[in-house]
């Protein structure tokens, strides 16, 4: 996610880490465990005046499988959950009438498994998890292809 989000205009910084669970100061090994509760997560910064937030949410919807509520392709476990984390309530609205219309389009015969939460602490992951897709270019690539995540996105919704 981290990758996508870097290329859209408006978009400020993109930072990898965790959110979402109860355990201060997670390290990527323990979120891995997946016992944690965290979800492995991007916090984005972007400039309204360029980009709604609507925008990234829409945007958002098109980067993941919304109905697999164990992951995310290959990636199964509660850290690869998906989630739209909030910050205000005004967010809270906006997602949740975008996961509701995403719902009520009749594209999916599955209901729509990401969640709508209150965000909580944001921990940064780890300096090699920042920029991944660009530190280790044909490691992220093997994966993208490799974990179905390209073909899955694909058949999703072209």
């Amino acid at each position: 996610m981290e990758a996508a989000f870097h290329t859209l205009e408006g978009v400020n910084e993109v930072i990898s880490g965790y959110t979402g669970g109860e355990k201060e100061n997670p390290t990527y090994e323990e979120v891995s465990s997946g016992t944690t509760g965290h979800y492995e997560a991007i916090q984005v910064t972007y400039d309204p005046n360029k980009i709604s937030y609507q925008k990234l949410l829409d945007f958002y919807w098109q980067h993941i499988d919304p109905l697999d509520p164990n992951g995310q392709f290959a990636d199964q476990g509660p850290q690869y959950r998906t989630a739209i984390f909030y910050h205000d309530e005004e967010q809270k609205k906006l997602a949740e009438e975008s996961k509701e219309k995403l719902e009520q389009s009749n594209r999916f015969n599955k209901p729509i498994a990401t969640q709508i939460l209150p965000a909580k602490e944001f921990y940064k992951a780890e300096g090699y998890h920042q920029d991944y897709y660009l530190k280790q270019s044909e490691a992220f690539e093997r994966y993208k292809k490799g974990s179905g995540r390209e073909e899955g996105l694909k058949e999703l919704w072209d």
